[in-house]
């Protein structure tokens, strides 16, 4: 039943002596068109990490439409991910997007070895050459070395240093926050989060990492000035998921126990603590499917987009309002005032579901 080879346990000891030295880090539902309302939740507030909040902030209650895309597990440089890149620069001059939201796994297989390496070219700028708006990226597993399994935080931290060198990477800190129109955007690191509180949390590196975001979040909801915004929060990591990964807490069909380490049991905790009830929507990747999940958490609902350049299995059945695994694709969001647009669109520029929240006052 299990869906984790041995050979993650083979590599552990190789892993842990990879990651033994001291590593740096920067950081120091809403219901579908067919009918529900929306998560409410409150917050304001500033960028955290070692970058500020980006975008734009038009103010509350100005009827403004924020447009964006949003697409995981595409650092390949293959055709599949040029293919989709295509279909997105044709909707985007059709319907308009001010800005990508990137899921993780930007750097396949073990991310990136500093700011002057060639993936950079293959794997981001070329394929996204024709898309001229910033794309804000979260880390993914794959993008933290260690075999993919995403110890290391010196890649990551150098996806954050690209920054200064590009005009379209926008990731200024490992997780922070930007804001456009009236959406507040949470960019949030779950793969250093992934190995807080395990064997693998040395000197609690990534449980301090985990607790920095805790402490943004909490903030925002503390913070009544913008009441009413709507508030999306994305990591790498899902929470639900009908793909081979699985829910958080249950990954690859493990327990609690010894595989604590590898069953995202820190993800489900961290997000029901931190984001259940709060934000509107949880967007993810990590399982390469695209995928609107019914169940919600306090009112936070779920959508997985990670198949910006492969897909995998869905292997779960947990009910969901749309669910694609045959092509790679992508989503389209768009918000005017309290109505939310969300577009399902694959490889081949079909439109394959379209739904629409209303936000509650």
């Amino acid at each position: 039943m299990a869906h984790l080879s041995l050979s993650w346990f083979a590599v552990l000891p190789v892993i842990l002596a990879s990651c033994s030295e001291p590593l740096s880090s920067t950081n120091d539902d809403a219901g579908a068109g067919e009918g529900a309302g929306a998560g409410e939740g409150e917050g304001e507030g500033e960028g955290e990490g070692d970058g500020e909040g980006e975008g734009e902030g038009e103010g509350e209650g100005e009827e403004v439409t924020v447009s964006w895309i949003a697409l995981g597990d595409t650092g390949e440089g293959n055709e599949a991910q040029f293919a989709v890149a295509d279909v997105i620069a044709t909707v985007c001059a059709a319907q308009g997007c001010d800005f990508a939201l990137l899921l993780g796994d930007n750097f396949y297989d073990t991310g990136v070895d500093g700011v002057d390496d060639p993936q950079w070219q293959y794997k981001f700028e070329l394929p996204y050459a024709d898309l001229d708006f910033p794309f804000f990226p979260v880390l993914g597993n794959h993008d933290g070395g260690a075999f993919g399994a995403g110890l290391q935080l010196s890649p990551g931290d150098d996806q954050v240093e690209y920054s200064t060198f590009s005009d379209k990477w926008t990731m200024p800190a490992r997780f922070h926050k930007h804001s456009h129109g009236n959406v507040d955007f949470f960019a949030l690191d779950t793969s250093s989060m992934f190995f807080a509180g395990t064997l693998f949390d040395f000197d609690d590196r990534y449980s301090d990492m985990a607790a920095e975001q805790e402490a943004m979040l909490q903030a925002e909801w503390a913070n009544p000035a913008t009441a009413g915004r709507w508030r999306f929060a994305y990591g790498h990591h899902p929470y639900l998921s009908n793909g081979k990964h699985g829910n958080a807490g249950a990954y690859e069909g493990l327990d609690d126990g010894i595989f604590v380490t590898v069953n995202g049991q820190s993800i489900k905790d961290f997000v029901e603590a931190n984001v259940c009830g709060e934000a509107d929507f949880y967007l993810a990747g990590h399982d390469h499917s695209r995928q609107w999940l019914l169940d919600t958490c306090e009112g936070t609902q779920f959508i997985v987009s990670g198949a910006g350049a492969k897909t995998s299995e869905l292997l779960g059945t947990q009910p969901v309002h749309f669910e694609d695994v045959e092509t790679e694709g992508f989503n389209w969001f768009s918000v005017r005032g309290n109505t939310l647009t969300v577009q399902f669109w694959n490889s081949a520029g079909v439109m394959e579901h379209e739904g629409t929240v209303i936000k509650s006052p």
